[in-house]
């Protein structure tokens, strides 16, 4: 085994091949997949005892641990700085767990208004329907969460870049705001990713993934996590997701393992290659704006520079014509293709308005900045110059260029 000491020396890259591997006595290169849903005692003492408190590498059921998924907790613990974590069956399912197995009836929550369509869902209909007051601000503007975090703020949710209008939120500016009122900051950290961010550096408690967008990066599996302190994974997380049942599946947690190992690279090329595409459509016609954190021109830039390596790998950008404009666009594309997820090898684009944000009221998506005419782009491992001209073709199409 490698000397633990050691491994606080190891960069992300190194991490994100080996942290947390265990190996059988058969000493096996990849990591082994243990698809169980059970585990046999020497004895019905040793069963009694495991019970009371199962020790390291020690499990009863796999709703509780699995082998495969622990090295796929551990791993991505270790890629994102964190104690502990709790891998999940989906993205939503590590929202869902992260925030309801700390709140209670009576709790008070603020969170940024912009986010995707599920989590909205969980703030304004879970939680409320169980006496969890919630309020909401514009992420970025600091004056509203100082106003709307109070002495009983038990937690503050937000994307650290809002999905679908990329907004940069200020993470160590909020958390300063947030633990001076004593309450625990809940980040979503999809579109800033482990590999460009020290969310938790920045000052967040909590960190959740959905790990079906880059850290599988294929297109496989759905699965989440939720990362913080021992105490909190262990003590709060788990016993709700053991019992409710949102465990990740050791064959999605082995999936996940091996996406790990090539997570930077992909990231890497994904991010190098949307900050190209986005200087390349920023000034085009037919589009009315391009946003994406990496350009001079977005609102948080220089906030983006200071909280990432890179201005990530989605763009969005608006349609001068509306929804006609921009489902012409997205029909005439022939590398890009149309879906609702992110984070991908495969360049996948989205219009929000009828997709992901589509249960929002018209003046909900206004206020937002989803427009009829926004679209979506995750960019991915193609190369950028067929990218880029596939974008130019579909833009001169949907114009009647």
């Amino acid at each position: 085994m490698t000397d633990p000491t050691a491994r606080k020396t190891w960069k992300k890259r190194t991490h994100a091949v080996h942290a947390g591997t265990r190996r059988s006595q058969y000493g096996e290169v990849s990591e082994a997949i243990f698809l169980t849903q059970g585990f046999v005692y020497d004895s019905a003492e040793a069963a009694e005892a495991r019970f009371i408190e199962t020790g390291p590498d020690e499990y009863i059921y796999a709703r509780y641990g699995n082998p495969t998924v622990r090295m796929f907790e551990e791993r991505i613990a270790a890629l994102e700085g964190a104690e502990d974590a709790f891998a999940t069956a989906s993205g939503m399912a590590a929202v869902n767990g992260a925030l309801v197995s700390m709140l209670r009836s009576g709790d008070h929550v603020v969170a940024a208004r912009a986010l995707f369509g599920s989590c909205l869902y969980i703030l304004e209909e879970v939680l409320t329907r169980y006496g969890v007051e919630v309020s909401f601000v514009d992420g970025t503007d600091l004056a509203q969460w100082e106003q709307a975090i109070r002495p009983d703020t038990k937690a503050v949710f937000f994307e650290s870049i809002s999905n679908p209008t990329l907004e940069v939120i200020d993470i160590a500016a909020v958390a300063r705001l947030a633990h001076a009122a004593g309450a625990l900051v809940v980040v979503d950290n999809v579109f800033a990713t482990p590999v460009f961010q020290d969310t938790i550096g920045l000052g967040a408690d909590v960190v959740v993934y959905s790990a079906t967008k880059h850290i599988d990066g294929q297109g496989r599996c759905l699965g989440g996590v939720i990362l913080g302190t021992r105490t909190f994974i262990r003590k709060t997380v788990e016993p709700y997701l053991k019992h409710t049942g949102g465990a990740m599946s050791p064959f999605n947690a082995w999936v996940m393992l091996k996406s790990l190992e090539t997570v930077e690279l992909r990231c890497r090329a994904q991010a190098t290659a949307a900050q190209a595409i986005a200087e390349a459509l920023e000034g085009q016609p037919g589009l009315t704006r391009v946003l994406f954190p990496g350009l001079p021109s977005h609102p948080q830039h220089a906030l983006s520079g200071a909280q990432m390596e890179t201005g990530g790998t989605v763009i969005a950008f608006e349609l001068d014509g509306g929804q006609e404009a921009a489902f012409s666009f997205l029909n005439a594309l022939e590398i890009i293709i149309i879906s609702n997820n992110l984070g991908d090898a495969k360049s996948i684009i989205t219009h929000p308005a009828t997709t992901t944000h589509q249960r929002l009221s018209e003046e909900q998506r206004q206020a937002l900045g989803i427009t009829r005419g926004l679209v979506r782009l995750s960019v991915g491992l193609e190369d950028p110059d067929d990218l880029i001209a596939d974008l130019l073709a579909a833009l001169a199409a949907a114009r009647g260029a």
